[in-house]
């Protein structure tokens, strides 16, 4: 149990303890491994993304790659906040994690998430009108514009991560102070709660379901309408390079949407599968996405030559 301090009444907890992945012993020192592994690649290629992009001329001041850079901020500071304490839970280290600590996180998470969430609405939205409407692009999506935008997703992500932690942590806490997930995240948290957490159950349904509900239909609107616009492209190779831009990001979202609907919209549930599933958009997304990014996109690949022959 976690340190607790008497008030009249009841105790209140302190800090909590992540019990973190369920997972068989002698797989300790290989989780371990494969995680520590999966972590530093993170932080490489998401860095080595983001250089690229700021150092190449050619990138540096086109929406699409201003986005993806951002996005590679994105995913090595959302890798940060998850995949050392996921790390910490295979070492004989102690699993506690402060009261304040548990908060932190929380916030960080749902802010760093949702504001990714915005932005693969925003590259998406960057897509459409590159594709569908491409002799007005400059005009309607320029640098300036661009950064609006980004600032608008990472205040409207900053609103919502405040919004969830605060809700979570006005309920009282008073023991058990046991946390059955590798991170304190709203359902895990709200399972420790001493009174009544319906209304969190559904405001966190609403709040987190119009977020992606939302961001999801509005990707799937801009991508109908790429999908028909690249039909209409006459050249089979420029059919081609709209799609594999396209592509990359199209998969990208799909990883990202489809655990946070299982993890989120099932107010009240809990499944076994929660963490595994978790893991995928928390730590497989971001190690995958300079991957994919990078693979499936010629001027990457050709930015990354030139920054490895030093021109």
């Amino acid at each position: 149990m976690g340190k607790t301090s008497n008030t009249s009444l009841d105790s209140v907890v302190t800090d909590f303890i992540l019990l973190g992945l369920s997972h068989p012993p002698r797989l300790r020192i290989l989780l371990f491994l494969v995680f520590f592994i999966i972590y530093i690649l993170t932080q490489l290629g998401n860095l080595l993304i983001l250089l690229t992009v700021w150092a190449d001329p050619k990138l540096h001041t086109r929406p699409m790659y201003i986005l993806l850079g951002v996005l590679s901020f994105l995913d090595m500071w959302l890798s940060s906040v998850i995949v050392p304490r996921i790390i910490l839970n295979f070492t004989p280290a102690s699993k506690r994690i402060p009261f304040g600590g548990c908060v932190a996180q929380l916030y960080f998470f749902h802010f760093l998430g949702s504001t990714q969430c915005f932005l693969y609405t925003l590259m998406a939205y960057d897509r459409y009108l590159a594709i569908c409407q491409p002799l007005h692009y400059p005009m309607l999506m320029n640098g300036r514009l661009c950064t609006i935008l980004v600032a608008g997703a990472w205040v409207a992500g900053s609103i919502h991560g405040s919004i969830q932690a605060t809700l979570t942590f006005r309920l009282p806490y008073c023991g058990p102070n046991q946390v059955d997930y590798f991170i304190c995240d709203i359902p895990a948290v709200l399972r420790l709660a001493c009174a009544d957490t319906t209304v969190n159950e559904r405001v966190t349904f609403v709040d987190i379901g119009v977020v992606a509900a939302s961001c999801f239909m509005l990707i799937l609107l801009s991508y109908a309408n790429i999908v028909h616009a690249i039909l209409q492209i006459h050249t089979a190779d420029g059919r081609r390079r709209a799609f594999s831009t396209c592509g990359s990001h199209l998969t990208v979202v799909t990883v990202y949407y489809v655990p946070c609907t299982f993890i989120y919209l099932r107010a009240g549930s809990k499944s076994p599968l929660d963490g595994a599933v978790a893991v995928f958009y928390t730590v497989v997304t971001p190690f995958l996405n300079p991957l994919i990014y990078t693979l499936r996109n010629q001027e990457v690949k050709s930015a990354l030559k030139r920054l490895a022959s030093g021109r």
